[in-house]
């Protein structure tokens, strides 16, 4: 047994050192941050999924950690250490471990920690050239790993944000519905709801809080919300549906009192999320949706397309890849493009490796301005599995 773990180890180590390689070749500067993590910040930002599966600490000084669950924030935070005014192209690798509760019970495929190799790409200015040269190399790596059966899952945050800004909806709808992308249950309990003319779900408590809230503007509602939590000895981390936001859980009497969703928008919403096929059939179903609703979403989906088109003559096969509209990957950071790869043997939720576009998290770390960034990471464990079990 003992022997099998140092071989295991060995193996993992020897991928890990090859794949860091690989990037360093490609202008990649290996970099290795701190695992532990100040817990605000990835509280704030990893969404609700990740969240609640976060390592979460207390020092001796009072000071709330957490062990990192991802490694795209912590290289994130380096980026701005090295380069505060955010002005600066970078490019940077890594390989080192990330910390995740499973509550379903730690797995071979579900460790409670594992090793991340990934790539972060900050300040490039042509997005769709990035785009296309993190998930290549994403794709390179897993390949020169070994891995021979693989297909790849694409998602388009912005692509959605872009349908939901051209419908007719209130802004604060439309915040809810961006906000609840990334869980599609409460998603859709959320649209069905809208489309009944059913107010949010309120208790008591909460009603009696919108209707003091009243005619507040938005700064003003977000500190009564925060003011009344604290009142209830009720932390923001603890409430779910607010994922620590103010913003994200100050009902309004406006809401409240909300008329229905008109039929067509939730009925263009359903149709657009059930939209998974070949990238080339999915962009000409949301065409021909956004037509039909008369609908103005081309410079998104030019830009996807445009994506699909560069991919390909780089020689990747989409048609062995699905566009997925309600694909978002499970962090709330990402704001455009998102992937994954998946192998044979391994689920949809077990990706052996992901990544996407975030140009709005280092601005919410601190950085004076929007930063362009997109990256990937592998999850390693799984590669090996995933190339072990093709090779037998």
């Amino acid at each position: 047994m003992v022997a099998e773990s140092a071989k295991a180890f060995e193996a993992l180590e020897a991928q890990a050192r090859a794949l860091l390689d690989l990037f360093a070749r490609a202008g990649y500067e290996p970099v290795a941050p701190a695992i532990i993590q100040p817990a605000g910040v990835f509280l704030d930002q990893v969404g609700e999924q990740v969240r609640s599966r976060t390592y979460v600490f207390t020092d001796l000084a009072g000071e709330e950690l957490c062990l990192r669950p991802d490694l795209t924030v912590p290289v994130s935070r380096l980026y701005l250490e090295r380069h505060p005014d955010a002005g600066a192209q970078a490019r940077y690798c890594y390989n080192g471990p990330a910390f995740r509760f499973q509550p379903l019970g730690p797995s071979a495929t579900h460790p409670r920690e594992f090793r991340q190799a990934g790539i972060e790409c900050f300040g490039a200015p042509d997005k769709e050239s990035a785009d296309v040269e993190v998930l290549l190399l994403a794709v390179e790596a897993v390949k020169s790993a070994g891995l021979r059966e693989y297909w790849l899952r694409f998602g388009d945050i912005a692509l959605f944000y872009a349908l939901i800004d051209a419908l007719q909806l209130p802004e604060r709808w439309r915040l809810k519905l961006r906000h609840y992308f990334w869980r599609p249950p409460v998603f859709h309990a959320l649209l069905t709801r809208l489309a009944k003319g059913e107010p949010p779900e309120t208790d008591g408590l909460t009603a009696a809080l919108a209707e003091k809230i009243g005619g507040a503007d938005q700064e003003t509602a977000e500190e009564m919300v925060a003011a009344y939590l604290e009142a209830q000895n009720t932390s923001l981390a603890a409430t779910a549906p607010c994922a620590r936001s103010p913003r994200a859980c100050a009902i309004t009497p406006a809401d409240l009192r909300a008329d229905p969703l008109p039929k067509e928008v939730a009925t263009v919403i359903d149709y657009y999320l059930a939209v998974s096929a070949a990238p080339r059939e999915a962009t000409e179903k949301i065409a021909m949706i956004a037509k039909g609703a008369g609908l103005d979403v081309d410079p998104a989906l030019d830009a996807a397309l445009r994506r699909f088109d560069r991919l390909e003559r780089a020689g990747i096969d989409l048609t062995r890849a699905t566009f997925d509209t309600e694909f978002g990957r499970k962090l709330e950071y990402y704001s455009g493009l998102v992937f994954q790869v998946e192998a044979a043997g391994l689920s949809e939720t077990e990706p052996v490796a992901g990544g996407g576009r975030y140009d709005n998290l280092l601005a919410a770390l601190g950085a004076p301005r929007p930063v362009p960034a997109v990256g990937s990471a592998i999850h390693t464990e799984r590669l090996l599995a995933a190339v072990e079990r093709s090779a037998s």
